[in-house]
């Protein structure tokens, strides 16, 4: 156990209805200062807060939330017969008063300053001046006294009447401190969702989330972080433990468990699950990081909706120490089925390697059967939120190799996604592997799936399974010794049964990618272990404007820069930093090759693509002087943390201010663009799409930091 300082510690919070501090006013003249968390309320307008003076007999409002939620401060120069109703609202205007513009916000800490004197009065909020007031000559007169005054500040709240909260460092500021010292100084703790960590969630059109669950074949692993923030927003490092819980939305009550006797929620740890409330989750740096499975169905539960609840174990009946995720429905993976005449299924195999018999996972063949699947179809206002990384938000796609004549567009499509009739049925494995970083599966066009090629079914799965390091090694083992066509063929069979169609670009631009790449290298480095960075950047950007089909546009030192830093290296480059360069370098300029987007990086006049920016510098550029910028104004990037053979190495993502006034940042899927034909294409072009978008408004200009 670390120091004292490290745990989590309740005694400095307290409970509204116990609110009580005496204060010795000198000539009136005090500021009280504390932090207050309001719960729900069930009548406004209430009073928060009531005063006791020596020099009245009685007590009268001193903090007040009126009907609109307004907290209103009264002060302390009229008699308890005239403002001892605190529903009597017209009886307040009558005497001096300061009263906030917005609502009080509920469910979240807020600072309130009072400070009172015979002249002015006035209300803070979390260290700002909302509400002040000078008070007349002729009042200030006759209610100015002379020599010390006992007020008495107590709450009147209490478990049936008014409204529940917290308080939180209650302080009579003495005249050497001001309200912002105090608003600085020991704020308070809450335990809060960070949402941008989400993945694996499609969000639904009503805003609820929409989770995959039910039997162990069919559930799905969802993320979710919960950090411990003060309330100025900063993570705090407390050593406590985090526990997820499935309740119901509407009145929080636990979800019961399955007919099978099963915990409704399961945590996830190297691949076994476990009740959620057997493993709690530690708070490292102020995070704590869940892999969820929901094994209860809404259907199962009369269509209700739930939500995960998080709270610090050892510590009940804290409010602010619980959050609540987005309200959930919980779906099967299977809401629709069709006739199909595909299935996968599981047979005894012989082993590639020594002939032995195996049921494994890894020694599997897959045969094709008549049989009726599964299809999980999205409707199309929804989405799928999956962050990390480059955090991002992917919209469904065709993929380009598909064939263009089994879709049909009903309306003019767009980068982000499209309502498409007659677009492929997604298709349900049996079994459970899935692929980490699959999109929604979608069935690809395939050009022959019989088992007489030269790359094994183990190394299929093995692909599939797999993470980069296994994938980059296995594409270089099978470019050297494969054709163009078991290439092929092996892409379109990893697409299948990955169920991830994205896949198959990476896998068919492999070969030219490692062998242009050894060239390249080659030729640079003149058979030396390492080469001076300098001396290699006038070949580094003649590969690139080669292959990007570009020779009127070159590359800034900003861009070298970012390239350094994606190779990992100083003034020397060696070749595993030059490997890292190009996995990343080779699809951002094979991408750039197309005739579409060709055209907008060329674009001098008005550079859409400004070069290649960090995410960090797309934010930058978004920000204006107060904060900002409006909304819908957006930049142009490729994702530094996305190389080869990752499916979106390559890919376009826009960074944009959303209607929320915060930013957001969505992957440009231009597979089904080029699946068109040009026809088409040349009636569009990728501006006026981007501009077609609700989100997209205006072109932001980019901020480079270096």
């Amino acid at each position: 156990m670390g120091d004292d300082n490290n745990v989590l510690n309740t005694d400095d919070y307290s409970l509204l209805k116990d609110f009580k501090v005496e204060i010795e006013a000198e000539e009136g003249r005090f500021c009280l200062c504390f932090w207050v968390y309001l719960l729900d309320s069930t009548a406004f307008p209430t009073t928060l807060i009531t005063q006791v003076d020596s020099e009245i007999n009685g007590s009268a409002p001193f903090l007040v939330l009126n009907e609109k939620k307004k907290m209103t401060m009264l002060p302390l120069t009229f008699s308890h017969k005239e403002a001892s109703d605190p529903a009597n609202t017209n009886l307040w205007t009558e005497v001096p008063e300061v009263s906030t513009e917005n609502e009080f916000p509920l469910g979240q800490w807020m600072h309130v300053g009072c400070e009172v004197s015979t002249d002015s009065i006035r209300l803070h909020i979390d260290g700002e001046v909302k509400g002040e007031q000078h008070l007349p000559a002729l009042l200030d007169k006759e209610t100015k006294s002379n020599g010390l005054r006992k007020i008495t500040i107590l709450s009147v709240t209490d478990d049936n009447n008014g409204v529940q909260g917290y308080i939180h460092n209650v302080k009579v500021l003495p005249s050497t401190l001001s309200i912002k010292d105090h608003y600085a100084k020991d704020p308070p703790l809450q335990l809060s969702i960070n949402n941008s960590s989400a993945s694996e969630i499609e969000e639904e059109s009503d805003g609820v989330w929409s989770i995959v669950g039910g039997k162990a074949s069919c559930r799905r692993i969802f993320s979710l972080d919960v950090v411990l923030l003060n309330a100025l927003g900063q993570p705090v490092d407390k050593e406590a433990e985090v526990v997820a819980s499935l309740v119901y939305a509407n009145d929080g009550s636990p979800v019961e468990k399955t007919n099978d006797e099963e915990a409704p929620l399961l945590a996830s740890y190297d691949g076994i699950e476990f009740a959620s409330y057997d493993r709690p989750s530690k708070l490292v740096q102020g995070r704590a990081s869940f892999k969820l499975k929901i094994s209860q169905l809404s259907s199962k539960c009369e269509n209700r909706l739930f939500c995960v609840k998080f709270e610090i174990t050892k510590i009940e009946g804290y409010h602010f120490l619980q959050a609540f995720s987005h309200t959930i429905r919980c779906i099967s993976r299977s809401r629709n089925t069709r006739t199909s005449t595909i299935i996968w299924k599981k047979t005894s195999a012989v082993h590639p390697l020594n002939g032995s018999q195996s049921n494994g996972l890894d020694d599997a063949l897959l045969e094709l059967q008549h049989t009726t699947v599964h299809e999980a179809k999205l409707s199309p206002s929804s989405k799928r939120v999956r962050l990390g990384g480059a955090k991002m938000l992917r919209m469904n796609q065709p993929d380009e190799e598909c064939n263009s004549s089994a879709w049909t567009a009903n309306q003019v499509v767009n980068g982000f996604g499209s309502s498409l009739d007659g677009r492929p049925g997604n298709f349900e494995e049996a079994g459970n592997s899935s692929d980490s970083e699959s999109t929604e599966p979608r069935q690809p066009t395939l050009k022959g799936v019989s088992s007489g090629n030269s790359v094994s079914d183990l190394t299929i799965f093995r692909y599939c399974l797999g993470g980069l390091t296994e994938r980059s090694l296995l594409l270089k083992e099978i470019a050297t010794t494969a054709s163009d066509e078991e290439i092929l063929e092996f892409a379109d069979k990893v697409s299948l049964y990955s169920g991830c169609c994205h896949h198959r670009h990476q896998i068919k631009v492999s070969k030219r990618l490692i062998d242009e790449g050894i060239k390249a290298w080659n030729l640079m480095s003149q058979n030396n272990h390492q080469v001076q960075w300098e001396s290699v950047v006038f070949e580094i950007e003649e590969q690139f404007m080669r292959i990007a089909c570009c020779t009127t546009r070159s590359l800034s030192q900003q861009d070298f820069e970012v390239l350094r830093k994606i190779a990992g290296c100083r003034d020397n480059l060696a070749q595993e930093n030059f490997e890292k360069m190009w996995c990343w370098l080779y699809p951002v300029a094979f991408t750039l090759s197309r005739d579409w987007i060709n055209r907008v990086w060329k674009s001098t006049s008005l550079k859409w693509i400004e070069g290649f920016i960090t995410k960090e510098e797309a934010e930058l550029s978004l920000q204006g002087p107060r904060g900002l910028q409006a909304p819908g104004t957006f930049v142009l990037r490729f994702p530094i943390s996305r190389s080869w053979p990752h499916p979106d190495a390559g890919s376009l993502i826009v960074t944009y201010v959303g209607r929320d006034f915060a930013l957001h940042h969505r992957l440009l899927s231009l597979d089904y663009v080029y699946s068109l034909d040009k026809r088409r294409m040349s009636k569009v072009t990728l501006q006026e799409m981007l501009l077609s978008e609700p989100e997209l408004s205006k072109l932001g200009r980019v901020v480079r930091s270096h």
